[in-house]
């Protein structure tokens, strides 16, 4: 089957690993960062270029990237660029390392992801790798014989989420793969290629099908067996099904389905349909009463605890949105007249005011902390305590009432106006922390 290659892609890859076998008088990054949305075929465009090239691979998976012994992951990348390196000695031939879905396996997607000893060393490792790639040692041992430059390609969905060190320029070259209309006619015209789709054909279901990743193609061709594949369990029986399949001298055979336009489109039509479903559907919010209470936002501030300052800083955030690094718990309206929002008025009014005065963001943290049994704490740091990330203990709330832990949080906000604060989610049970999220930063 002769499958589409988009010269975009062919050129992007073509030129940045022949550019790293070359001894040319400038510093080449040696990681090539392809990302873009889910189920464009990004692998698939890298395995067709690596065939046209005649590039041996030494491939990676992102599930590999994690392991209850610490050190493993590491010590498998380092493992396997020497391992590349030494295909390129032996067999005389171009190789490349490559990992796939990297932001998987060592990205942070929310304030709830995990960050092991294993995450930090293969950001580390990755980096190592990039500033020394003709010196790269396994543990325990040392080779002071240099070894060959091997290029590393990358995919990921979001690259964001990565160590922000290991994704600059210096290291690693970005390239967006988003197919554009005629390589998306290509592609799908190789998918079809067996089928003897017309060409009219393709433009058709392309067209109707708009904002589709190519992935759905593919699937759309083999749901066309369906039909075939009921009509032989029925024939069969289904009781007899594994026993004509697995053990069978003689495997079934199947005519080709119908691949008329408009039998194409029906069948994508319901495929549509079932992807809408999935979206609407959202049982897990009936199910969950604190995540029906909770309106679907992205998460707010910045989770890397360990860089939150530097991300602060330069607003990235490291995948974070980037408005919401910006967000304090300030008071709103003109009337107020200090952080904690009291009005100037009777006691009462004071008393009754800091709660709705919070940042809407904070108060729906809250909830859903409390929601889920959980105590709410806050933490404090100057300038100088935040950029060695030394916070001080402040009061736990021991209450589950909205309102008084609301009250409790804005008061908490007055008393530190010029400081770096903190919210602190709890378990009670366990006694450890289940979110660190920075409500305030000095004016």
């Amino acid at each position: 089957m002769a499958y589409y290659i988009s010269p975009r892609f062919l050129d992007k890859l073509a030129v940045h690993i022949t550019k790293n076998y070359l001894n040319l008088p400038v510093r080449a990054p040696l990681i090539l960062g392809v990302h873009g949305r889910k189920g464009e075929g990004k692998t698939f465009q890298c395995d067709l270029v690596y065939e046209r090239m005649g590039i041996e691979v030494v491939a990676i998976s992102g599930g590999e990237l994690e392991s209850p012994d610490a050190g493993d992951p590491a010590r498998l990348i380092r493992l396997r660029y020497r391992e590349a390196a030494e295909l390129v000695k032996v067999r005389g031939v171009m190789a490349v390392l490559m990992i796939n879905d990297l932001d998987a396996g060592a990205g942070r997607f929310d304030a709830m992801t995990q960050y092991t000893v294993n995450t930090q060393l293969v950001n580390n490792t990755l980096m190592n790798i990039a500033d020394n790639p003709t010196n790269v040692q396994l543990p325990g041992s040392y080779d002071d014989q240099p070894i060959q430059r091997v290029p590393i390609i990358v995919t990921g969905n979001d690259f964001s989420t990565l160590y922000e060190p290991l994704v600059r320029d210096g290291r690693m070259e970005k390239f967006y793969w988003q197919p554009d209309r005629p390589d998306r006619i290509g592609i799908v015209s190789g998918i079809f290629a067996p089928d003897n789709l017309p060409p009219n054909a393709i433009e058709t279901l392309v067209n109707h099908f708009t904002g589709q990743a190519i992935d759905f193609y593919s699937a759309l061709r083999a749901r066309l067996y369906d039909e075939q594949i009921r009509d032989f369990i029925h024939a069969v029986g289904i009781q007899q099904v594994s026993l004509r399949v697995v053990n069978s001298t003689t495997p079934p055979s199947f005519a080709k389905p119908n691949f008329d336009l408009d039998h194409l489109i029906a069948v994508g039509e319901e495929m549509v349909t079932e992807q809408q479903r999935l979206q609407e559907m959202r049982l897990a919010d009936q199910y969950n009463r604190a995540l029906r209470e909770r309106p679907h936002r992205p998460a707010t501030g910045p989770f890397y605890r360990e860089y939150g300052g530097s991300a602060a800083a330069n607003g990235s955030g490291h995948g974070a949105n980037r408005e919401a690094t910006q967000q304090t718990a300030v008071t709103k309206g003109g009337e107020t007249d200090d952080r904690s929002g009291r009005r100037s008025g009777s006691p009462a009014d004071s008393q009754a005011a800091p709660p709705s005065q919070l940042e809407t963001a904070v108060v729906d943290q809250v909830r859903h902390l409390l929601d889920q049994g959980y105590r709410v704490g806050m933490e404090y740091a100057d300038r100088r305590r935040f950029r060695a990330n030394a916070w001080q203990s402040g009061a736990t709330v021991p209450s589950l009432d909205l309102q008084a832990t609301t009250a409790a949080v804005a008061n908490g906000l007055a008393d530190h106006p010029q400081a770096y604060v903190r919210l602190i989610g709890i378990n009670p049970k366990t006694k450890q922390r289940i979110l660190e999220q920075i409500i305030q930063r000095p004016d």
